[in-house]
Order: C-alpha cells, then sequence, then structure tokens
C-alpha cells in the first residue's frame, strides 16, 4: 500500500513539474513576450556597440597622443589639424621636387579596393 501511495505522489508531482514548465514555455513564447525579449537583447547590443566604439575612440587618442609624442609633433590639443589628403611627391616637377606638400584636392583615390 505504502508503494502505490509513493508512486501516486511521485506522478502527480511530476505532472504538477511538467505542466508548470510548459506553461511558463508557453508564456515566453506569446508575440509580446518574444518582442519584449528583442527590444531588450537590441539594448543590450547598442550598449556594448557604445562600449566599444568609445574604447575605440580613446585607443585612437592615445595612439594618436604616443606617435605625436614619438614624432615630435607638438600641436595645440584644442584646434583641429590641417586636412591633409595626399602628399605630392614628383620628381619630374621641379616645383614640387624639393618642396612636398599636402593638397586638398588631388588625384588620389580613396578606393581602398582599386587594383594597385
Amino acid at each position: 500500500m505504502f508503494r502505490r501511495t509513493f508512486w501516486f505522489t511521485a506522478g502527480a508531482a511530476a505532472g504538477v513539474w511538467a505542466t508548470t514548465k510548459v506553461n511558463r514555455k508557453l508564456k515566453q513564447l506569446t508575440p509580446e513576450s518574444l518582442a519584449a525579449q528583442a527590444a531588450n537583447k537590441a539594448i543590450e547590443a547598442d550598449h556594448k556597440l557604445r562600449d566599444f566604439a568609445l574604447d575605440v575612440r580613446d585607443g585612437m587618442a592615445q595612439r594618436e597622443a604616443e606617435l605625436g609624442e614619438v614624432l615630435g609633433i607638438d600641436a595645440d590639443p584644442e584646434l583641429p589639424g590641417p586636412r591633409r589628403i595626399a602628399a605630392i611627391e614628383n620628381s619630374n616637377n621641379p616645383k614640387y621636387s624639393k618642396d612636398p606638400r599636402y593638397v586638398e584636392r588631388s588625384t588620389y583615390s580613396h578606393n581602398r579596393n582599386e587594383d594597385h
């Protein structure tokens, strides 16, 4: 008799446990719940991307400062540097052979996918 009572109780407990698990999973799969989960993941991804971008900016600034120190460039950090696109170093042209300069508009292509 004790055996039957034990197995009946164990079966009832397993049924209640399984029913609870199934109901929780069904609630998680409702459209509202899925939308909320997607929104939470998007917000989390946004925070991670912003943190990454800030880390990259900090690293760029630090590396630029290191390079400026090594190269001896004493630029005022308050002022933006001049826009430099390409340096002209043409030994055939006497105008630029001794004095290479940076120019605003040149034939330099910004396309990195070009075959060189």
